[in-house]
């Protein structure tokens, strides 16, 4: 066991939570990090342990261009106030991790800079992929260079070269004895080179007990990057998906078809990172059909088996809304001045509250075996045991109150976490009444005690009042980047948006579509990578329509790469 295995994760973005200035003057550094010190407090009422934050350090604009790994944002503050803010999460018991930018640097990184300078005779021009002097870019610089994601913005660094790799392992080792952080999120792990994250692995394993890595990973098979070996953990998009599409759809055979899925891939052993929401996709109550499914949502985010992460100022039942490609509208300054007393006044908040005590003081939801007890499309029921006892989750996505006779058990009595209605079981049963659009904790009465502080009534109809947004700063150009031009940030993709097919599915018939699957993968078009992938798919068994949705859906062609690798 370690501590990651019971923690409920609040997640934040720095520089829209403070309200950061979008560009980065590279002036002196404005103590914004400190705003976020009353933060904390909240973050451990509302029942989280551990913080994930970032992109933090020195970067252009949006944070993941990264300019210097060991100096903190000046837009944020200092190093100094990040050991302060690091400091004030372990006094009040709360993890901290990072974000790790590792698989791309930005333009006006040391070694990039460098290059530009010296061209052929930087000794750092292997230091980034496919550095061509006979070429240019989008900057003119008299060079090409492989990006990320098709933005020149964001320069792929070598993680085959031995340099970069202990340039990167000696930055993770600096953060932990500069800040004392407790592990990294990696950004867009799902197109770093495996043996990379070996050696990333080998570095976490070395710097402190039970230091946790997790990584962004959008598509593929989970145990491929998170195992014995890579990561601890990435990010579960498959059940994201599930989670909102199955209520707004009226279909809780989504939800169910996707946790055996994801097991039958990854094993039960595998606790992935968990989440309705965060800096890339849409808010939660902005993507839910009937907003009274915030409630059912919720109670199966912290759940349902994995780790689960709250992203912030989505206690409050906010809205956020992509808006022209921009993620600006998901990432918005708040004041804390405008919340602290959400838990008493705003009915989500105080849901979120409940939750979090409940997982925390539930080993069961951490650690207990998953069972599957009834399903319906607008009903579900499920159990978490250990130890013999079950821990009984109801919910219920349709307009009308339902009952359910289920299967509990040995325990004789049990209690509604959230309500605290008290049920008695007959014959190794009980029946318990789902309120519409709504869902229930179902305790042993000998797991139940009062300081659950159940919240009574958990419905909710009424929208949430306005977000009271912090008006950010005027835009600031960058004093450096005058050359550079103006480029959005890049939007990440949603998880896949085909519908999970049952478990009892035929094979889906797919018409493959013309491509030479002799070439080298990297060589294919995006459109060829996903033929191949169905190829390789094909011969593993057969093809459901979900499979060819995740695959059809993925048009990154540095993710569809690292995919067709990761066959056997």
């Amino acid at each position: 066991m370690a501590w990651y295995d019971e923690a409920v994760f609040y997640h934040i973005y720095p520089l829209g939570l403070t309200g950061a200035p979008k560009q980065n003057p590279y002036g002196e550094p404005i103590h914004r990090l400190n705003t976020l010190i009353p933060w904390i407090s909240h973050v451990k009422e509302i029942g989280c342990n551990a913080i994930y934050i970032g992109p933090l350090f020195e970067s252009v604009g949006h944070g993941y261009e990264t300019t210097d790994y060991k100096k903190l944002d000046s837009r944020l503050g200092t190093n100094e106030d990040l050991t302060k803010f690091v400091a004030e999460c372990h006094k009040q018991g709360i993890r901290v991790i990072l974000d790790g930018v590792f698989n791309h640097t930005g333009r006006d990184f040391f070694a990039f800079r460098d290059i530009k300078q010296n061209k052929e005779n930087s000794q750092y021009k292997d230091w980034y992929c496919n550095v061509n002097f006979w070429g240019n870019n989008s900057y003119n610089d008299g060079f090409s260079y492989q990006n990320w994601g098709g933005y020149d913005l964001l320069v792929k660094l070598n993680q085959r070269n031995p340099a970069v790799i202990d340039y990167i392992c000696n930055v993770i080792r600096f953060w932990v004895s500069e800040f004392d952080i407790d592990g990294i999120r990696l950004d867009a792990a799902d197109v770093l080179d495996f043996d990379y994250m070996k050696a990333l692995r080998r570095v976490a394993n070395e710097v402190k007990a039970d230091f946790w890595l997790m990584g962004e990973v959008i598509h593929g098979n989970y145990s491929r990057w998170a195992n014995n070996e890579t990561l601890h953990s990435v990010t579960n998009y498959m059940l994201h998906k599930a989670l909102y599409s199955a209520h707004n759809d009226h279909n809780y055979f989504e939800v169910a078809h996707t946790i055996k899925y994801v097991n039958d891939m990854a094993g039960s052993s595998l606790k992935l990172y968990s989440f309705v929401d965060n800096h890339d996709v849409e808010r939660i109550y902005t993507k839910l059909s009937n907003k009274a499914h915030f409630v059912p949502v919720h109670v199966m985010l912290y759940t349902l088996p994995g780790i689960p992460s709250l992203y912030y100022g989505s206690e409050f039942g906010i809205e956020g809304k992509k808006e022209r490609s921009s993620d600006d509208p998901l990432r918005p300054a708040l004041n804390y001045e405008n919340y602290k007393d959400a838990i008493n006044t705003n009915p989500y908040t105080k849901l979120i509250a409940a939750l979090g005590k409940i997982r925390r003081n539930t080993p069961a939801l951490c650690y207990g075996e998953y069972k599957e007890l009834e399903l319906q499309t607008t009903h579900y029921a499920y159990a978490r045991i250990m130890n013999g006892k079950q821990v009984i989750v109801t919910v219920n996505n349709a307009d009308n109150d339902i009952c359910m006779n289920l299967a509990c058990g040995s325990s004789a009595e049990y209690v509604g976490a959230l309500t605290g209605e008290r049920v008695s079981a007959s014959g190794g049963r009980i029946n318990v009444r789902v309120q519409a659009n709504s869902g229930e904790i179902w305790l042993p009465a000998e797991l139940y005690n009062e300081t659950f502080a159940p919240i009574k009534s958990i419905e909710i109809k009424k929208a949430p009042e306005t977000v009271k947004v912090v008006e950010k700063e005027a835009k600031a150009e960058p004093i450096k980047a005058a050359d550079e031009p103006k480029k959005d940030v890049p939007v990440r993709p949603e998880a896949p948006k085909a519908e999970p097919a049952p478990a009892n599915e035929e094979e889906h018939p797919v018409e493959p579509i013309s491509a030479n699957l002799n070439k080298p993968y990297e060589d294919m078009s995006v459109e060829e990578l996903q033929e191949a992938i169905l190829d390789k798919m094909r011969k593993n068994g057969p093809v459901t329509a979900y499979m060819l949705g995740t695959v059809r859906e993925n048009t990154h062609h540095g993710s569809l790469l690292t995919w067709v690798k990761s066959f056997n």
